[in-house]
């Protein structure tokens, strides 16, 4: 889901989180500032729906659960809570208080992309979620064509990109032993017959592109 602009002057964490749980809209909050979430298109509630069911009995009997959409996360060294559209935890979920409603170690985050956040969801964004130690993967899932980015985490926070496109292509998430076939993942999606014709990439690496010790 796409953010729009700031809603009000600066409010602490406190009072954000005290707002948000009496508000029946989502935003957004980013050191002082909400900034409203606007709803999702035909496209993503199809993806994020298919994502939920590819997952769910690949999930049932690990130690692990699955949120879609209205699970906020949040990232304490950005001063960021969010709603990111799949979060998986495995192991115990740690949450900011009581009412188990904001997560603190979400170990996959899984986003998908539209035009108004891609350049966030690709930049401020990830920068802001890899600071998370509990985080090992990040998923990219596109609206525009059958194509699946997934960042993993190595060592000494060098970050690997496998890129999955083509309707035939699978994508695994060995961290929680899992795969996407991205035909799950598109089931009922339309789009221009030549988005579904490109080619299948296996793995390609990208480490120092996304080497947080630097």
């Amino acid at each position: 889901m796409s953010a729009l602009p700031a809603l009000q002057s600066y409010l602490t964490p406190e009072e954000y989180l005290a707002l948000e749980r009496q508000s029946e809209t989502k935003s957004e909050y980013r050191q002082g500032e909400t900034f409203a979430l606007a709803g999702a298109n035909r496209g993503h509630n199809l993806i994020a729906f298919n994502l939920a069911g590819a997952l769910s009995p690949q999930l049932k009997h690990r130690p692990c659960e699955a949120y879609v959409g209205d699970m906020r996360v949040k990232v304490a060294n950005a001063g960021l809570y969010t709603y990111p559209d799949v979060t998986i935890v495995c192991g115990k979920a740690e949450f900011e208080d009581h009412e188990d409603d904001t997560l603190l170690n979400p170990t996959v985050i899984i986003e998908i992309l539209s035009p108004s956040t891609e350049a966030y969801d690709r930049g401020a964004k990830f920068e802001f979620y890899r600071t998370l130690e509990s985080l090992s993967d990040y998923l990219l899932v596109s609206r525009s064509s059958p194509t699946i980015e997934h960042f993993t985490r190595h060592a000494d926070d060098h970050w690997l990109l496998a890129t999955y496109r083509g309707l035939e292509a699978v994508a695994a998430i060995p961290s929680i032993g899992c795969e996407l076939r991205l035909a799950d993942v598109y089931d009922k999606v339309e789009w221009p017959a030549e988005a579904t014709r490109l080619p299948r990439l296996r793995r390609v690496k990208a480490a120092a592109s996304y080497d947080t010790a630097r």
